[in-house]
């Protein structure tokens, strides 16, 4: 049995950027996507968020920390924090979300996949664990670690950010049609319009992908093939 979910990171990140997902979820095909909590711009998102399917997009990289306001989080410094201090960070998180969104969120993903640092995969493992929830692996060796955790996690991966838009319309076309035949497959993609109060390094990106992902082909594509986006469960 296969299940593909195409999630959208980075709701909350910035108004225009979360303005964008909203519209990848309404009006594309885009099935789910990943909140940060912790920025300036997070209750504006909530605005948006009704009927949405969200996870957490844990953040340890920027902005203030939601279990220690004091702690301003800086990324290069993220193989320095804890284990135990990751747990209660992402369970504040989390918790931060429900009290914003109204409900509980539905899986988490990491922001600039930081738990590929070792106390952080562990503190969010923890924590995940005692929420059900799964979590986002980007490779084997995550996907192992997690699973030995005893957390649920996706079977595949694929997606990436860059200099160049990474979801354009042919490259989405390519992996339609590649889509392993079973397993859960998790796409990951940052659609939005272009950030109009962050400086981001993916930016304009993030307009050619709302635009993969809202197209008409992309559409008669996913009907042709059979295929449907699930959001995570």
């Amino acid at each position: 049995m296969r299940r593909v979910i195409l999630n959208a990171d980075d709701f909350g990140y910035d108004p225009a950027v979360s303005r964008g997902i909203e519209q990848a979820m309404r009006d594309g095909v885009v099935s789910s996507t990943t909140m940060m909590v912790n920025t300036p711009h997070s209750e504006e998102a909530a605005t948006r968020a009704k009927g949405l399917s969200i996870g957490l997009h844990l953040n340890l990289a920027r902005w203030r920390s939601v279990s220690r306001p004091s702690h301003e989080f800086v990324e290069a410094q993220a193989h320095a924090l804890e284990a135990a201090f990751v747990e209660a960070e992402t369970l504040a998180q989390l918790d931060r979300l429900q009290a914003l969104v109204g409900r509980a969120a539905t899986h988490i993903d990491v922001h600039k996949h930081l738990h590929t640092v070792p106390a952080v995969l562990s503190g969010l493992a923890r924590a995940a664990k005692a929420r059900g929830l799964p979590v986002r692996s980007i490779d084997a060796a995550m996907r192992a670690a997690l699973t030995a955790l005893g957390v649920r996690t996706n079977d595949v991966f694929i997606g990436d950010a860059g200099k160049s838009a990474w979801w354009t319309k042919e490259q989405f076309a390519q992996v339609v049609q590649s889509l392993p035949a079973e397993g859960v497959v998790e796409l990951m993609c940052h659609p939005g319009f272009a950030p109009s109060q962050v400086t981001s390094g993916y930016s304009g990106q993030r307009e050619v992908e709302l635009a993969t992902f809202c197209a008409r082909e992309s559409k008669a594509l996913l009907e042709a093939r059979g295929v449907m986006f699930e959001p995570w469960s």
